[in-house]
């Protein structure tokens, strides 16, 4: 399977953004992609207000997106946020191309390292997998990463691929703890994994919006032992990668963690 990381920066303009993964859809499809992935926050980036934007999956940004990936036949995951319940909204992933349409809410909310998701974001509840073109994805949103379980729930659930869709924040050693996040989720679940994160905006000269975790760069796609196959900087980019799905089954024949699993 070849799919695209589109390694984006978004802004406060929903319409722009929009914009911005049709770009980029553009020229994942061109290159021979079935699928691209965007970052969360891909509909608007995080230090900018949300209940404002958030919108039902039948709405026009959803809608917009869903037109573009049936008019580019190509798959498309992109973090949009839909209203949640108390005023707050929910952390979407919205998964939308030929033969699929589904989504996923973000369960581990973020309240760490100074800055409260919960404040304003309704956690989901249930793990997502879809199937496309014979190959099964599970659906994962950034600190959800630091919970390997969600992982390999995915993983017995069928998937052989993850995907992380990220915003992840700066600071010490963050950038160190994403690498070796996202290879040791590919190790504990025996999946690929597919890891989008925002760009950084200090890379292209944008300024900070204080704890607001906005991006670092660094997307990835992680072999099932943990190999980098693809591995990106901090500035906006596109990756063009071919998996195969079926190594997943070889591997796990190798190293059976999923099998030898005990539960204390």
């Amino acid at each position: 399977m070849r799919l695209a990381v589109a390694q984006i920066i978004t802004g406060a303009d929903v319409a722009a953004n929009l914009e911005l993964i049709r770009e980029y859809a553009t020229r994942a499809k061109a290159a021979g992609a079935e699928l691209v992935v965007f970052p969360e926050a891909a509909m608007r980036a995080f230090g900018n207000s949300l209940g404002d934007i958030a919108e039902p999956l039948d709405g026009p940004w959803a809608s917009a997106v869903r037109s573009l990936a049936r008019e580019l036949d190509i798959a498309v995951v992109a973090g949009m946020f839909t209203p949640g319940e108390g005023g707050r909204v929910r952390n979407t992933l919205l998964v939308t191309g030929p033969g699929v349409d589904t989504s996923y809410d973000k369960i581990h909310l973020f309240d760490a390292f100074g800055f409260a998701e919960s404040d304003s974001v309704d956690a989901g509840t249930s793990p997502v997998t879809f199937e496309l073109n014979g190959t099964v994805f599970g659906l994962a949103t950034c600190y959800d990463v630091r919970f390997p379980a969600l992982f390999t729930v995915n993983a017995r659930s069928g998937a052989q691929v993850n995907i992380v869709c990220a915003s992840w924040g700066a600071g010490e050693g963050k950038a160190e703890q994403w690498d070796l996040l996202v290879r040791a989720r590919a190790v504990d679940s025996t999946t690929f994994v597919v890891a989008c994160g925002q760009g950084n905006p200090a890379s292209v000269g944008l300024p900070s919006t204080g704890t607001a975790p906005t991006g670092i760069g660094h997307s990835a796609v992680i072999s099932p032992l943990g190999a980098a196959v693809a591995a990106l900087g901090e500035m906006p980019e596109l990756a063009v990668v071919d998996i195969d799905p079926s190594t997943v089954e070889e591997v796990r024949g190798k190293l059976p963690v999923l099998a030898n699993a005990r539960y204390l």
